[in-house]
């Protein structure tokens, strides 16, 4: 599970910004947190703040994190890392990323930084029995091991490039238990789910339904107990072959006749209510679409004990359903522990006692500069336990918030 992430010059975030799941001295609703490795971790946190306020650019950032760790060994040489930082900086200040996680009760620290598109720092600790031990660490091209992983680098010093994680390059090309398991958490483990993704999770979720009985019971049940009136889904899967009329016309012929002679999966699905059935992709709202293809990737991510990123979770859901999703996360008695933190604009979550103070945070653009800065609710001063918070929010008691100072029957009568 997730601990800590920090990053800074990444996007709209300027300075360090620091997001935490370690739950705070508060002993409110305690089922909402649980002890592992010797830390009290919490089991969702929301993220709240104006738009353009830099909570998506958070997401991105983990997202950067671990797309860089499972994808860098591949980078060829002289090519750069794709990297953006702040616009008011350059490629040539520090950009600087670290997650804290726990794997097999075992407590890690990751982290690098970049400089002019390239890995400037990087190193790998853990706690085994609860203290800190060395596994790597890297200045440049040159790196140090702790003292019982003596000889077991040799293999990946000659992949190691520039833009390359070692990390990555270890993962590849060494069979040290620990890397395998760092990297798995950012493989299998750390879940991303955003505006880019929901096609792939769409197609999961069909391909579950149809061949995981098991699992398709549990969406319909979850369906059904949202009152949805959805008695069954029927998904079907067949090859086809691609025809001229399904390609865009901008295609070179060449590439053209290379598609044309390729067969590809066609999926269909209908739902089926009491009296009628509709067509999944051509005939219901974006909200049934989206629960669809999340609801398979959830069970997963429950079952298996890892952690969920979600950018505006509640896009195309009704409140009702998103409580009912987070209360999911909340209430899970499986073995493992899972996640989910997710931004979202739903101020109604927060007079539903789903949160504590340190579950909940804000982004908020600071300054001319227009950086993004992070905090939690726990780090305000006199925010009672039993406050409502969504009104604080709202009124602006915590900041986060639009200041709508524009008079828009005024502009009107301008025109």
């Amino acid at each position: 599970m997730l601990l800590e992430f920090s990053c800074s010059n990444h996007k709209s975030i300027r300075d360090k910004i620091v997001f935490s799941a370690v739950a705070g001295s508060d002993t409110t609703f305690e089922d909402k947190t649980k002890e592992i490795a010797g830390v009290r971790v919490l089991k969702s946190s929301v993220i709240y703040g104006a738009n353009g306020s830099g909570k998506s650019n958070f997401v991105d950032a983990i997202s950067f994190v671990k797309n860089l760790v499972l994808n860098s060994i591949n980078h060829q040489p002289g090519q750069g890392i794709n990297q953006r930082p702040h616009k008011l900086e350059s490629t040539g200040k520090e950009s600087m990323y670290q997650i804290h996680f726990i794997v097999k009760n075992i407590r890690y620290v990751y982290g690098f930084s970049l400089k002019n598109l390239l890995v400037d720092e990087e190193y790998l600790y853990y706690f085994p029995n609860r203290r800190q031990a060395k596994i790597f660490d890297r200045k440049g091209n040159e790196y140090t091991v702790g003292s019982r992983f003596k000889g077991k680098f040799g293999t990946c010093k000659d992949v190691l490039k520039p833009n390359r994680l070692m990390l990555s390059c270890a993962a590849n090309f060494t069979s040290i238990a620990e890397i395998s398991d760092v990297f798995k958490f950012f493989s299998d483990e750390l879940v991303i789910y955003s505006a880019v993704n929901q096609d792939n999770w769409m197609n999961y979720s069909l391909y579950q339904m149809n061949t995981n009985e098991e699992i398709k019971k549990m969406v319909l049940s979850f369906m059904q107990n949202l009152g949805m009136g959805i008695k069954d889904i029927k998904v079907s899967i067949d090859q086809k072959q691609m025809e001229d009329a399904d390609l865009p016309p901008f295609l070179s012929d060449e590439f053209k006749n290379l598609l044309l002679q390729t067969k590809v999966n066609a999926i269909s699905a209908k739902v089926l209510y009491d009296k009628f059935e509709t067509d999944l992709m051509q005939d219901e709202s974006m909200g049934v679409k989206k629960l669809f293809g999340l609801l398979c990737p959830i069970i997963d991510i429950l079952v298996h004990g890892k952690v969920l990123i979600c950018d505006e979770l509640e896009s195309s859901l009704h409140e009702s359903i998103v409580y009912q999703l987070v209360r999911t996360f909340i209430n899970s008695d499986t073995d493992n522990f899972a996640q989910i933190i997710f931004t979202t604009h739903e101020t109604g979550l927060l007079n539903l006692d789903l949160f504590r103070r340190d579950q909940i945070w804000f982004t908020e653009l600071e300054g001319t500069d227009r950086y993004t800065d992070l905090y939690s609710l726990a780090e305000i001063k006199n925010v009672r336990k039993d406050e409502n918070f969504g009104k604080g929010y709202i009124t602006g008691k915590y900041g986060a918030i639009p200041m709508l100072n524009v008079n828009f029957a005024n502009i009107i009568s301008e025109l």
